[in-house]
């Protein structure tokens, strides 16, 4: 997503307008399409804004920053050739990232939860300094000492000198902050419910993995498992996480990285029900959570659920999916139709048929047709070129290895091996197509199975619920992406734990950015708009008088259009000046 101005002249004056757009494929082709118009606004959209951030920040709204400088100075002569411009710093993205950390109180939890002591840095800016930095720009403990913390005016907000940040400081941040994991999710709850009335009757949970560079010898969690992120050759750890229906993270547990995802659910829901209560709420779950014994524990204890069943259940439905009748169109394209299970039960069970769905399992079967007759058409060629006799059973079980990793397309292919005494290995691989349950195949594409025992919902409810789980998995795309979760280079349990909750902490910043620009009409991209406030800067004015004193003035650059049409439609104010601090922590 990106920023595109658009001109248009009205009475010989020339108005700009700012867009806030994304590029789409339509039909082959690149496209724009608008997200949100980000035009002047007027008063009223003015008060609006302004009333949205007051709900966010409070009190802190009403106040000054303490690090913004109202002084006033006497008029005095200057030496106008000896002015400069010293010390620029990125100040926009830092100064968005504290207004979201006071929007949640962040700065009252932490400062009464974190120790004090005689440290020279307090606990509570340590902290702020590790999650700005993950919300920024995500980087490494020893990057935020050497680099990143030195280019930004976050020495100007928390008075923490240069010098004061290094590697160990931050390392001992995170021992600091880790104990407070299960408080803080309690604490996120209900301030999310406070600012954006969230309704927690639906709960997401799934599991992704992050994997290490390193032997990562001292993490206990690390194991080799199955990896989403495509490097089984990593040791990984795998995160479940719980998040509303909107998005919004509630809380997220560790497991080791050889987990199954479907042992993890009684814990999660346990977990989950210490932390916030247990109540009439909805688990929605995929088929990698689903185990007869997982659903029936949820039944005994009367909680409810939404899950999809594995594939091969769909097969037991063929006379529904033959019928034309009984399917009621959710949208253009999918269709749902409520079905009893062939060996009954009191569980709805809703059969789901995505035409998009469709074209992509018809697809992953051709590519795994297409991969299954590759690799053995180079095992027929070495079995051909082979100088020696050899014996079947290897062969045999090379193919059953073969026909595994390709299994989505192992029904449509015959192949064994055949002894040939003309032959020098004695064997030859015969390979022949086979027609199968074609009719089953069609039918079976873009099909998949939901089943509940939430009794009051009808079937397109029951869908859209399910479809629901997609913010999970944005939710993992973000700390991946732009968070930066994945690898993971610690090398302790307690520090491969301490990052993840400080990435934990910066996507619920994240998300609370998202909720806001969504209320103030900002579309829902936040890298966008950090990166864009990223660019306003604080600069230090050096201006010598005539007198002899130099006046030192710390300045903010003012924004340009774009920056200020986001600020407008945030209801912020940004500060004229900084206060130079007269000394530094060290």
């Amino acid at each position: 997503m990106f920023l595109r101005a658009s001109s248009r002249t009205k009475n010989g004056k020339t108005h700009t307008y700012w867009r806030l757009v994304e590029s789409v494929r339509v039909n082959g082709k690149v496209a724009q399409r608008t997200i949100a118009h980000l035009g002047a606004v007027d008063a009223e959209g003015r008060g609006r804004a302004s009333a949205l951030a007051r709900r966010l920040l409070g009190d802190h709204f009403a106040r000054h920053d303490p690090c913004e400088d109202r002084s006033e100075f006497d008029a005095q002569k200057v030496r106008l050739g000896d002015v400069r411009v010293e010390n620029a710093r990125s100040f926009g993205g830092v100064w968005l990232a504290l207004q979201l950390w006071r929007a949640l109180k962040l700065d009252v939890f932490f400062g009464s939860s974190l120790p004090g002591g005689r440290e020279h840095v307090p606990w509570v800016d340590v902290s702020m300094i590790l999650v700005f930095a993950r919300l920024c720009e995500p980087s490494s403990e020893l990057h935020i000492a050497e680099t990143w913390y030195r280019h930004t005016a976050l020495r100007d907000i928390l008075g923490v000198a240069d010098q004061a940040v290094h590697h160990t400081r931050l390392y001992a941040g995170l021992d600091q902050m880790l104990p407070l994991k299960d408080a803080l999710e309690v604490h996120l709850r209900a301030r999310f419910g406070e600012l954006f009335a969230l309704d927690y009757e639906l709960l997401l949970y799934d599991v992704t993995s992050t994997y290490f560079e390193g032997k990562a010898e001292g993490v206990g969690m690390a194991a080799h498992g199955y990896s989403r992120d495509h490097r089984p050759d990593c040791k990984q750890v795998c995160l479940a996480l719980v998040v509303t229906k909107d998005g919004f993270p509630l809380g997220y547990e560790l497991f080791a990285g050889n987990r199954v995802d479907v042992t993890t659910v009684r814990e999660i829901v346990e977990a989950m029900e210490k932390k916030h209560g247990r109540s009439s709420r909805v688990w929605v779950m995929d088929r990698g959570m689903v185990s007869e014994k997982n659903l029936a524990w949820l039944r005994e204890s009367d909680r409810k659920y939404v899950v999809a069943t594995p594939r091969v259940e769909v097969r037991k439905f063929e006379t529904q999916l033959a019928n034309r009748a009984g399917w009621t169109t959710v949208r253009e394209g999918l269709d749902v139709q409520l079905v009893s299970h062939p060996e009954g039960g009191e569980e709805t069970f809703i059969l789901c048929r995505s035409a998009d769905r469709r074209e992509k399992d018809a697809g992953i079967r051709r590519r795994f047709r297409r991969r299954l007759l590759r690799d053995l058409g180079r095992l027929a060629l070495r079995l051909h070129r082979a100088k020696r006799k050899l014996e079947v059973g290897p062969i045999e079980r090379q193919i059953g290895k073969t026909q595994a990793r390709n299994s989505r397309g192992a029904s449509t292919i015959d192949v064994f091996v055949e002894e040939d005494a003309r032959r020098a290995s004695g064997v030859r691989l015969v390979i022949r197509a086979k027609r199968p349950r074609k009719a089953l195949a069609d039918l079976t594409d873009g099909a998949y199975l939901l089943r509940s025992n939430v009794s009051r919902w009808d079937p397109e409810d029951l869908w859209n619920v399910y479809v629901q789980l997609c913010d999970v998995e944005d939710a993992f795309r973000t700390q991946k992406s732009e968070l930066m979760i994945r690898p993971i280079w610690h090398q302790r349990q307690e520090r491969v734990e301490a990052h993840i909750f400080v990435s934990f902490l910066a996507y619920a910043m994240w998300k609370t950015l998202e909720g806001w620009m969504t209320r103030a009409g900002l579309g829902n991209a936040p890298r966008k708009v950090l990166d864009e406030l990223a660019r306003i800067q604080a600069v230090d004015v050096v201006i010598p008088t005539v007198n002899g004193p130099v006046v030192r003035l710390r300045c903010v650059t003012r924004p340009d259009h774009a920056q200020r049409a986001i600020i407008d439609r945030l209801g912020i104010r940004l500060p004229r000046r900084l206060r130079v601090p007269e000394t530094a922590l060290v």
